[in-house]
Parts: structure tokens; C-alpha cells; sequence
């Protein structure tokens, strides 16, 4: 009796399966899609180990990124102005995608990559329409670490 039903149960599970051979792929769940934001508001984060750039809506939310680790850049590389550069256009290039024309930029941080990734995004062609600087600047907080001696 066991071996009956072991016998019709692998016959039924075969015919679905080869039914489902016979279909076409069926693209399943809902695909992201595309807004149109043609004004966005850019943060570059340069810190003396490594340059993150984000693009985001005027709400403030996420649109593109880039940094210079995940534009590949490791170790002291990554505190370069050119891996800035190379990580502001990674970021731009996605931002332009989703329509991104005209940016503001927001810079924060007294890294080496500032400069480098303002430059990368006026060649990528956005239109830069205002540029600040929110350098948090201490009012005799924290002591700052020792002087390198090399």
C-alpha cells in the first residue's frame, strides 16, 4: 500500500514540474521604480580616511551614494582626492539616471577629498547651485589626537 501511494505521489509531483519547464519565466514581485527628481541636494562626507557622497531628494531622502571603499579603493587610498573624485562620480552617475539636474551641496569634514568631489560633479554636467560648508568646528570640546611624526 506504501509503495502505491509512493509511486502516484512521485507521478504527480513530475507533471508540474514539467509543466513549469514548458512556461516561460515569470518575473515575480514589483519593480522599483523610477522617479523623475530634477532637483536634489548633495552631502559630501570627507573625513581623513575616506570620501562618502550622497545624493538625496529635497526631503531628504537617499537617491544615490558613493564612497571611495565601495568605488574600490582600500587602505590609505581611499583618503586621496582622486578616489573622492572617482566616488562623487560613481554617486553622480546614478543620480543622474533617476534625472538629477540641479544639486546643492552640503560639505562636512576637513578631509583631503573635498574639493576633488565638488570638481567631479560639475564635470559630470549638474548644474551646482549653492555650495555650504557644515564643518562641525569644536568650541574647545574633545582633544585632538597627536601630531604625527614620521
Amino acid at each position: 500500500m506504501a509503495d502505491e501511494e509512493k509511486k502516484k505521489s512521485a507521478a504527480e509531483s513530475a507533471k508540474p514540474a514539467a509543466a513549469a519547464a514548458a512556461r516561460a519565466p515569470v518575473r515575480r514581485g514589483a519593480r522599483k521604480e523610477r522617479k523623475n527628481i530634477p532637483l536634489g541636494r548633495v552631502s559630501i562626507q570627507a573625513t581623513f580616511n575616506n570620501t562618502i557622497v550622497t545624493f538625496s531628494d529635497p526631503q531628504g531622502n537617499a537617491v544615490a551614494w558613493g564612497s571611495a571603499g565601495a568605488s574600490g579603493f582600500k587602505g590609505s587610498r581611499k583618503s586621496t582626492p582622486y578616489a573622492a573624485q572617482i566616488a562623487a562620480q560613481n554617486a553622480a552617475r546614478k543620480a543622474l539616471e533617476s534625472g538629477m539636474r540641479e544639486v546643492d551641496v552640503l560639505v562636512s569634514g576637513p578631509g583631503p577629498g573635498r574639493d576633488a568631489a565638488i570638481r567631479a560633479l560639475q564635470q559630470t554636467g549638474m548644474r551646482v547651485r549653492s555650495i555650504s560648508d557644515a564643518t562641525p568646528i569644536p568650541h574647545n570640546g574633545c582633544r585632538p589626537p597627536k601630531k604625527r611624526r614620521v
